[in-house]
Parts: C-alpha cells; structure tokens; sequence
C-alpha cells in the first residue's frame, strides 16, 4: 500500500476496535457483516469506485455508504464502513482489501473471546494443508468458472461439524474471493490468528513427522532466538530426505539433507 491507503487503513482500524470495545457479540456480527459488504462491492464496480473515488469528499462517500447500508447492517458495522469510505485511499482495492482484513480480525476476536482461537488457528493451519496436499481439491476450490457460491457450499460440506463455526466462515470468505493461492491465504490467516495471541509463526517442513517433545523443543530454541513466544506449524514433506527447513517471516533455516545436497552442487559448479 502506498501511504495513503496505510493511514487509511490504520483509522479504519481504530475505527473497529472502538465499534467493538465494551461488546462480547459485536464482534461476530461485524466480521461477518463486513464479508457480506465485501461481496457486495466485489459484484458492484460503480458502487466500489463511487466509495473510494477521492474527487468526492469523504463525508459524501460516508453519505452515500449511509444509505445503501444503512438498515442493512448493525451499527457497529456501519461506523466502521462509514469511517473506511471517509479516508483518501490510493486504490480502490485497498479500500475492499482492507475491509476483508478487518473483517478477519473481527471474527478472530470474537473467537478470542470465547476462548477457541488456538483451535481457529490450528484448523486455519491444518486446512491450509490439506489443499496444498490435494490438487483435485484445490483445483475445484479455485476454478474461476465456479460461483461463488458453489465453493462456499463445497466448504461447508467438507468441513460441516469438523471445525469451529468461526474458521468455517474465514474459509468460505477465502474461497469465495479467491485472490493468492489457496495455501497462502491460509497461512496468513494463521498467522493472523497468532499474531492475535502476540505469537509469531515458525512454518516447517520436515521430512518425517515430529513428535509433540521435538516440536515443543524447537518452539522453544527458536523462540529464545526471536525473543518471543513461537507457534510451531509442521508439514511433513519426505522429498527432503531428512532434517527440516523452518521459515519465520522471511528467515529461511535449511537443515534438510536435500538443502545439503544443493549447497554441495553449487559449491562444486
């Protein structure tokens, strides 16, 4: 994002905690609502470019956000629709991908505060995976000529009585509205979810599948490493041959046989 849309972006946050603040419901209710208006804009083009032009002076666009929303969606949701579409926002785009943003966070608040954002972060992780590990369902939770509406279906029956009700929504919003690959948009869901408990998220893939004391051993050497609490997610991945490689953000740690044997051809070549 260009500065614009990040200070944008930061008031329409602001703009969510306080809606949510002193509220044990709101916050379901606002993240799902927030999806809802989303989709809306994603199938509305005029009305999306009308919201962010900034040749029109924000408290026009919250005007007219007012009267196509208003009655439409809680008050909580409406103050921050209305406090989002006020804000000079560089593209367009930024102003919906904003929107989705807050909308997660809204809903993996409300999960914080029923105490499941561990099992939300786990089932984000997990599903993630199982994508990745299957092209066929990958493959048909991304056809560009499905509706919408087809793969939300497709995710409710893959996961009906399986997961939260919470991660069932963040998964449907994700297929629905398609942008990155699958298994990206999973991951950084995941690491929303840490980052929701100030913990960061070490991806790992290892050759053969870790046990519950080696994975607890190597959450704790990395998290002496990075100074603080680390969220250990382990995919096993046997092309490796053996050992790990660990990602944290943008560190890359290659402990594998296989990263070994690179190293080796190159210093050869």
């Amino acid at each position: 994002m260009y500065a614009a849309s990040r200070e944008a972006s930061a008031r329409s946050r602001e703009a969510l905690r306080a809606a949510l603040t002193g509220s044990d419901t709101a916050a379901a209710t606002t993240g799902s609502e927030l999806f809802a208006v989303v989709a809306v804009l994603d199938d509305q083009r005029s009305l999306r470019v009308a919201l962010a032009d900034v040749s029109v002076p924000g408290s026009a666009r919250a005007e007219l956000c007012e009267r196509v929303f208003g009655g439409k969606v809680s008050a909580a949701t409406l103050a921050v629709l209305t406090t989002a579409v006020a804000q000079d926002w560089s593209r367009t785009a930024d102003l919906v991908d904003t929107l989705v943003l807050l909308g997660q966070e809204a809903l993996l608040e409300s999960a914080a505060q029923r105490g499941r954002i561990d099992a939300v972060e786990d089932e984000l992780f997990r599903l993630g995976r199982i994508i990745s590990d299957n092209p066929d369902l990958e493959q048909a939770l991304s056809d560009r000529a499905k509706p919408a509406s087809a793969k939300r279906e497709l995710v409710a029956r893959l996961l009906a009585d399986k997961t939260e009700p919470i991660t069932l929504t963040l998964a449907e919003q994700v297929v629905a509205r398609q942008r990155t690959s699958l298994g990206a948009a999973f991951d950084e869901l995941s690491d929303l979810a840490a980052g929701r408990r100030e913990q960061i998220v070490a991806h790992v893939r290892a050759a053969i599948a870790l046990t519950d004391q080696q994975r607890d051993r190597l959450a704790t050497s990395l998290g002496r490493i990075y100074g603080t609490a680390i969220t250990v997610h382990v995919q096993v991945d046997p092309s490796l041959l053996s050992g790990l490689v660990v990602r944290v953000g943008d560190d890359v740690i290659d402990g594998s046989a296989l990263g070994r044997l690179e190293k080796l051809r190159r210093a050869l070549t």
